[in-house]
């Protein structure tokens, strides 16, 4: 549902966290969203990965996919194939994961709250 947190349950994925007594949820992203609203920016691998990556905090992302596919979540090789580091959009002031959902996850999940991604800035670009 957009305009909504993407909560996850303490104790469901990442662990119990206890404050003044009361147990409370983490937020790990901003939102969870199902396809990306900004336009095509038509970036090769070669072309992402001339963009450095930089820190991002995990709950500034908002994610572009609703799904997870667990073997790949627990995969140690999960980017064999691909860029060691995950990929965002930066649109109309909303910064939007594109690629690399299992990693950010996999941080989350390791208690990180920041991970290096390459940001291509298409607000800058636009304007």
């Amino acid at each position: 549902m957009p305009g909504r947190p993407a909560t996850l349950l303490v104790d469901t994925l990442v662990g119990r966290r206890e404050r003044d007594g009361r147990w409370q949820q983490l937020v790990i992203f901003k939102d969870v969203r199902q396809g990306r609203p900004y336009p095509d920016h038509g970036l090769s691998t070669k072309d992402w990965a001339g963009i450095p990556p930089q820190q991002v905090k995990l709950e500034d992302l908002v994610t572009t996919k609703t799904a997870l596919e667990l073997a790949r979540l627990l995969s140690e090789d999960s980017t064999f194939f691909g860029d060691l580091f995950p990929h965002a959009v930066h649109w109309s002031g909303e910064l939007y994961l594109e690629d690399g959902l299992h990693r950010a996850l996999r941080a989350a999940l390791q208690q990180r709250t920041v991970l290096h991604v390459r940001v291509l800035d298409l607000d800058a670009l636009r304007g």
